[in-house]
């Protein structure tokens, strides 16, 4: 009866975990349509750079999250529930000890494992975004962003030489005073 009890009490507290992780399903970039582009046909050129996007990234983001969280959870319930019943044996309640250690598993597998699948599916989510984009620009399509404008580096040119028959007119004159010794030869 506590084991079933345990057992719901996991259930619900894995639906809750994975519910935090998501990642919208479609572009997480702006793309405007090219000037002169019907509303229709921006719409087509999206669903089938989506479809493309898709295609090329071979996941769906939403997918990895979940498939790798319940992977951690699961792993994590099935370590735990081992670890419970052993210490739970050797006082007697085995199978309390499997549930509370399942549960435990679980609730600490799941939040080990969301951290990383969801810097998983954010990779995913970026590799669609740049070929959605790429897709999108190809079709003649505007994608926003920060322009830097170009700015030639500043040149000076050197002065021109003397002429041949240039001479200064005023020249310091040494300084006063016997000059210092050369240096040693070796």
């Amino acid at each position: 009866m506590m084991t079933r009890k345990y057992a719901v009490l996991a259930g619900i507290a894995a639906l809750l975990i994975s519910g935090c992780a998501t990642i919208p399903p479609g572009p997480s970039v702006m793309v405007l349509p090219a000037p002169g582009k019907s509303f229709q046909e921006f719409q087509y050129d999206d669903y089938a750079c989506r479809q493309w996007a898709q295609q090329q990234t071979g996941w769906n983001a939403n997918e990895t999250v979940t498939q790798n969280t319940v992977n951690s959870a699961a792993v994590g319930t099935l370590l735990g529930a081992g670890l419970g019943a052993a210490i739970g044996s050797t006082s007697g309640n085995a199978g309390a000890g499997a549930g509370i250690g399942a549960l435990g598993g679980m609730a600490l597998g799941t939040a080990a494992g969301s951290q990383q699948a969801y810097v998983s599916g954010m990779e995913v989510q970026r590799r669609y975004d740049m070929a959605y984009q790429q897709c999108m620009y190809s079709k003649g399509n505007q994608i926003p962003g920060r322009v830097q404008p170009y700015r030639a580096p500043q040149y000076t040119p050197p002065p021109p030489p003397p002429p041949s028959n240039y001479t200064p007119s005023e020249i310091p004159p040494p300084p006063a005073g016997t000059p210092p010794p050369p240096p040693p030869t070796n």
